[in-house]
């Protein structure tokens, strides 16, 4: 069976480097994607999940670790999975966080080859999973140096830890969409402006297309018509505002761009499955 690849445009802020994500989630329904970040991926509670990763594709255990390079095709499907409460947790990082001269130093060597690796997805033991991950539950964002330092020490644990196992056998390439000035414009745009309506005609403006040809091209490269995309980068910043404000429900769906409450709630669910305030507590479970 075919699949559709998406290219993710992913949350991650150029200036910011790094993005965490902590999820309790009855099934997984994200699309096969890939993007230009390296990509930590930690799941617990996920027996029978179907991991794939490149070529490679494989059912899960109860818990695993897996780091998968840039334009690495990836994703996780509920599969055989009974659980309904599968805890997952994501760090992404961009390529410039670490740079060659950075990387060219002996201390750094060890994180070097394991990054270098990671162009074909690396899945980490059982062991290293479950000794590690107190360290990586702790993680709720990463924005000054300490928890640069802490990123540091948990790389470094997984690049010298011992039962490594890189799961596909191709690699990817720098993909066209990278060079999407297009793209790139509709994601910079949105991000400015996501908190107010913006309307087919004005984004593709932005961009020198007709919104009917502008629709096809972004339902192409992201796999969601606008209207989806947009809800996305909202929800994206909803979920945040719940997880790590006390603002109320209606302040967070005004400042994240939608009308009205209902509204809000009505979206909401239909892309998390629960409602903005099952979410808040949901996460409250997990901490």
């Amino acid at each position: 069976m075919s699949r559709i690849i998406n290219r993710e445009i992913t949350q991650l802020e150029p200036e910011n480097g790094f993005l965490v994500i902590k999820r309790m989630k009855q099934k997984f329904d994200f699309p096969i994607h890939f993007h230009p970040e390296y990509e930590l991926n930690f799941i617990q509670n996920g027996k029978g999940v179907r991991r794939v990763v490149g070529n490679s594709m494989e059912e899960l255990e109860e818990i695993e670790l897996v780091l998968v390079g840039p334009y690495v095709v990836h994703g996780w499907e509920t599969h055989n999975c009974k659980s309904d409460s599968i805890y997952e947790m994501t760090i992404q990082f961009n390529n410039s966080v670490f740079d060659d001269e950075l990387l060219s130093l002996r201390m750094f060597k060890p994180i070097k080859d394991m990054l270098e690796r990671s162009k074909h997805g690396i899945l980490f033991s059982k062991q290293i999973s479950l000794e590690l991950m107190p360290q990586i539950k702790e993680f709720t964002k990463i924005e000054d140096v300490n928890d640069f330092i802490k990123l540091l020490t948990l790389l470094q644990g997984l690049a010298n830890s011992k039962d490594q196992r890189m799961l596909s056998t191709s690699v990817s390439n720098n993909n066209e969409y990278e060079h999407s000035k297009r793209i790139k414009l509709v994601y910079e745009y949105v991000q400015e402006n996501y908190n107010r309506k913006i309307s087919l005609p004005e984004i593709s403006d932005i961009v020198n297309m007709t919104p009917v040809s502008f629709n096809r091209f972004i339902k192409k490269r992201t796999g969601k018509t606008f209207v989806d995309y947009l809800n996305h980068t909202r929800l994206s910043y909803a979920t945040k505002w719940l997880i790590e404000t006390d603002l109320n429900i209606g302040e967070i769906g005004f400042n994240s761009g939608f009308n009205n409450i209902a509204n809000f709630n009505r979206i909401f669910k239909k892309f998390k499955n629960c409602t903005p305030n099952e979410y808040r507590m949901r996460f409250e479970r997990i901490n």
